[in-house]
């Protein structure tokens, strides 16, 4: 006993890299982590090691596979995942921390925006406000042109105003998430579920750290127009029940709204016999009807909201083990 010493164990980091074209940029972002797979020390003292870097690949058009398997062979570190073909870059993402092992998950970008550098700082958001999820918060404007930066935060306000609400809309492709509700999430979640939204259902609020997004690599984005446009509506599609929600609530509104209505035109009628006749007959059979239609149609979107939740995988629980004995603890342990 007496030749104990106490010490706080190092945080083990998986990062997860999704490639599309990353041909150009990937040697260079593992050169830079490669510093980060000692022993390092964050910003508030907490202690790190990077035990793999994952390489996702998602059959892009350029020759990113050969980078992949250079990369491989000359570091012990560095791992690939293969995808069969593309599948997209959330696709990708869930597999390389379906593959992780590390007790944290870092995901970032191939094109160099996001520094691992920051890796420390978003470790320390973690462990100061207890988060199990916490997404970079950028501190300038993302390396993207005027339409997409406006269009972006309009989704984002969006998602988090209408469809998730909280700190939804900040999501980042640049995360840090505990890395058995990460792996969790890969495992159940649905082909259409959108990563944020999955992860959103099983963790705590996800906390936000300031960064600072550097430009992207010398090769043109990977989104076009239509598919930016398709990524947001696969968001809206897998927020959850909230959208439907809304349409119930709107409907029966609408059709309490109606029935008042016609109490008011029935009631109108009666005082005055300036009403054409068969007029408020008319009227108060259409908004009765069209009242009774949209009630239904709310009924009908709470079922299909069951069935969606059901579809997505959403899960009723999920088990994690006892949070002062995982990554988030403080505890330290005993060393010979």
């Amino acid at each position: 006993m007496g030749n104990q010493t106490w010490e706080q164990p190092h945080h083990r980091v998986s990062i997860v890299i999704p490639v599309y074209q990353g041909e150009r940029t990937l040697p260079a972002l593992v050169d830079e982590i490669l510093p980060l797979t000692g022993p390092t020390t964050t910003p508030d003292g907490n202690t790190y090691k990077v035990v793999e870097v994952l390489l996702a690949y998602d059959n892009g058009p350029d020759r990113s596979d050969e980078t992949i398997r250079e990369l491989t062979d000359q570091h012990d570190v560095v791992r690939a995942v293969w995808l069969s073909r593309n599948f997209g870059q959330h696709a990708a993402t869930l597999a390389g921390i379906a593959s992780s092992s590390g007790a944290w998950v870092v995901t970032l970008d191939e094109d160099g925006q996001h520094d691992p550098a920051d890796i420390g700082s978003l470790l320390d958001t973690a462990l100061r406000e207890d988060a199990q999820l916490v997404y970079a918060e950028p501190t300038n404007l993302p390396p993207h042109g005027p339409f997409r930066n406006v269009s972006s935060r309009l989704a984002k306000w969006f998602f988090a105003v209408f469809l998730a609400g909280g700190a939804a809309g900040s999501f980042q492709s640049y995360r840090l998430v505990l890395g058995e509700v990460g792996r969790s999430v890969a495992a159940y979640a649905g082909s259409g579920v959108y990563l944020d939204v999955a992860m959103g259902w099983v963790c705590r609020q996800p906390a936000l750290c300031p960064v600072r997004l550097r430009h992207e690599g010398d090769r043109p984005s990977g989104y076009s127009l239509r598919r930016l446009l398709s990524h947001f509506w696969r968001l809206v599609l897998s927020s959850g029940t909230r959208g439907l929600r809304l349409v119930s609530g709107l409907g029966v509104l609408i059709a309490v709204g109606g029935v008042l209505y016609a109490g008011w035109i029935v009631l109108s009628s009666v005082r005055s016999s300036n009403v054409p006749e068969g007029w408020t007959s008319i009227v108060v059979l259409l908004l009765l009807s069209t009242g009774m239609i949209l009630f239904s149609l709310g009924v009908i979107a709470e079922y299909i909201g069951v069935a969606v939740n059901m579809a997505m995988g959403k899960p009723l629980y999920l088990i994690v083990s006892d949070p002062a004995d995982s990554a988030l603890g403080r505890r330290t342990r005993a060393v010979r």
